[in-house]
């Protein structure tokens, strides 16, 4: 949805509504949350009173700031789990056109700072990074990729099996010096990637005893006023 080059929008792949369709309508929910709903087919066939609200959000968003694209396809991807195409992603490098990069350094001198799409966060509301994202959708391949190539996690702490996907896969992790861990990134309401997984629970359980999501300076946990 986010990643395309062409300007086909999503609303164009769902399908155009039939004549006999009641009409979009605009919807005021009782938290004030305002939706817009309208009858459309796709391939999974007739979807009715289908919120098409965050879809118009999100083409608006992007014809404001297309530079964004990639940064956005990653949270994409993060939510899916899809590793494969996350590494597609950071491996295919920085377009002619595109201003964001793997690291965040400048292509040009005097140039605006390019996107780094492994420490992008969601400027929509949530701010949520793509480790944020994987978490909250349960996704633990993302968010073993996303420990490897964007924090400075101790390699001895990744299972076997996980570094040797990510050698199959070509994933290979950058000198981290003087780039931010992405365990640090706080989200809109204040929460880091630990804090995320602390609250959900479940699976995650597991990652926070062990430390994984937690980003330590000198042994020490810094407490933050």
């Amino acid at each position: 949805m986010i990643d395309g080059d062409d300007e086909a929008s999503d609303l164009d792949q769902a399908g155009a509504s039939s004549e006999n369709e009641v009409p979009d309508s605009v919807e005021l929910q009782s938290s004030g949350e305002e939706r817009i709903l309208s009858n459309v087919n796709n391939e999974g066939g007739l979807q009715e009173a289908f919120d098409i609200l965050p879809i118009l959000k999100e083409e608006s968003f992007l014809k404001a700031f297309p530079e964004e694209r990639k940064a956005r396809a990653l949270l994409e991807f993060c939510a899916e789990g899809d590793v494969g195409a996350i590494l597609d992603l950071v491996k295919g490098g920085e377009d002619e056109d595109d201003d964001f990069s793997m690291d965040g350094s400048d292509k040009a001198e005097g140039a605006a700072k390019p996107i780094d799409v492994l420490r992008y966060q969601d400027p929509t509301g949530s701010l949520d990074t793509g480790l944020h994202v994987a978490i909250r959708n349960g996704q633990e391949e993302a968010v073993w990729l996303l420990l490897l190539l964007a924090s400075s996690l101790e390699l001895h702490r990744f299972p076997p099996d996980v570094i040797q996907a990510a050698e199959t896969l070509g994933a290979v992790r950058e000198d981290q010096v003087g780039k931010v861990d992405v365990r640090v990134l706080e989200n809109a309401e204040h929460m880091t990637a630990t804090d995320l997984a602390q609250k959900l629970g479940g699976k995650w359980e597991a990652w926070t005893a062990a430390g994984r999501l937690k980003h330590v300076w000198d042994g020490i946990v810094p407490v933050i006023f």
